[in-house]
């Protein structure tokens, strides 16, 4: 039998096909949307995903401002952070954490799905989420992508 006719390619940083992807994140709840672009930033949509490179597109987000949450989150649920000192816990609900910075509610929920480590540091570069419907990144010409067809 002929084994080097069915050699198991892997992907690394010269063979990832990286490309720019543009999601519409008006009326899309946040766990859902944060799933699908942790899918994309991973690469995990594409036949050469390989788990140890970092193979995934550029994801640019734009109308951060617009998520939604379903059920009664945007009253129960808290962002925690902690200052360093003791009894330094503090809360900040969904509503004023809205308010304030908005991108960082779909920045969080997209960076906790994505792997603890180095890698995942790097794939979370490759995400850039904007407040508005405008982005500086018109040069790199990003395909508009529908969110909810990718599976």
């Amino acid at each position: 039998m002929n084994t080097t006719s069915y050699k198991t390619i892997s992907a690394n940083k010269a063979t990832a096909d990286k490309q720019w992807v543009l999601v519409d994140a008006e009326g899309e709840i946040l766990g859902r949307l944060a799933s699908r672009v942790a899918m994309i930033l991973r690469g995990k949509h594409k036949p050469n995903f390989t788990p140890h490179v970092d193979c995934g597109d550029n994801v640019i987000i734009i109308n951060a401002d617009k998520i939604q949450l379903s059920g009664n989150k945007w009253d129960q649920k808290e962002y925690i952070r902690h200052t360093g000192y003791p009894g330094g816990q503090r809360f900040t609900p969904a509503t004023s954490m809205m308010a304030k910075r908005p991108t960082y509610m779909v920045e969080k929920a997209i960076k906790g799905m994505l792997p603890k480590n180095r890698l995942g540091s790097q794939m979370f570069r490759n995400l850039h989420v904007y407040q508005g419907g405008e982005h500086p990144h018109d040069a790199q010409k990003p395909k508009v992508v529908n969110i909810n067809t990718i599976k």
